[in-house]
């Protein structure tokens, strides 16, 4: 395993998506990718509910095996972490223990990314709680990640925008050129502070209106 990607954020902000669109990306380029895809969606599915508060330590650590135990390739592309787990645990049964273990796993990744919330909310199953609570879900996502000092990049736009924004915000996060960019073709990286709290309003405003300009 060479390169280790990180894709994280609140409900319905498009990860799943997102996600895919990297690996065909980086699949374009030449390179293997091996996608571990959310669990509690397949958690949900099997049960027909969503988990208690005593089941949020076994889900987090099951996610956390399958991206141990992924397979080898060029780069892993992980959609959602353990942290998530631990965050909406924190939300919603107001339990912080699953952090540390979360927050350790991370420190393996090379690259994180929190999808923005400029996308509409969609119901999809039972995992999903509703729009209004992507703002609180983003704001303890940031604190644990900032409370540990891990770097990441909010990626913002629609289709292939978010694509080349998570591309250039991979080299924008780490300081390195990723090997998932291409020849230049992609649309720039647009904001090098995105992850400035007032750069990003900013940005999240203008997107916001474009989106209303065109409806």
């Amino acid at each position: 395993m060479n390169t280790k990607l990180a894709l994280l954020g609140a409900e319905s902000t498009g990860k799943t998506q997102l996600a895919q669109a990297l690996a065909a990306h980086a699949r374009g380029l030449g390179h293997t990718v091996t996608v571990v895809p959310e669990y509690l969606r397949e958690w949900c599915d099997q049960h027909g509910r969503t988990p208690r508060a005593d089941e949020q330590m076994a889900l987090a650590t099951e996610h956390a095996r399958r991206i141990d135990q992924a397979a080898p390739s060029d780069w892993l592309v992980a959609d959602t972490t353990p942290l998530m787990v631990a965050v909406y645990s924190d939300l919603l049964f107001n339990d912080t223990s699953l952090y540390p273990m979360a927050l350790a796993q991370l420190q393996e990744f090379d690259h994180i990314l929190v999808t923005g919330q400029d996308v509409p909310w969609v119901a999809d199953g039972l995992q999903r709680d509703g729009p209004q609570v992507r703002g609180p879900v983003d704001q303890k996502l940031r604190a644990a990640l900032d409370g540990q000092g891990l770097r990441y990049q909010v990626v913002y736009g629609l289709g292939p925008q978010r694509l080349a924004a998570a591309v250039r915000g991979m080299a924008v996060g780490s300081g390195l050129k990723s090997d998932m960019e291409d020849d230049g073709s992609t649309t720039p990286w647009q904001c090098a502070n995105c992850s400035d709290p007032d750069c990003e309003h900013r940005l999240f405003t203008q997107l916001v209106r474009q989106r209303s300009l065109h409806r």
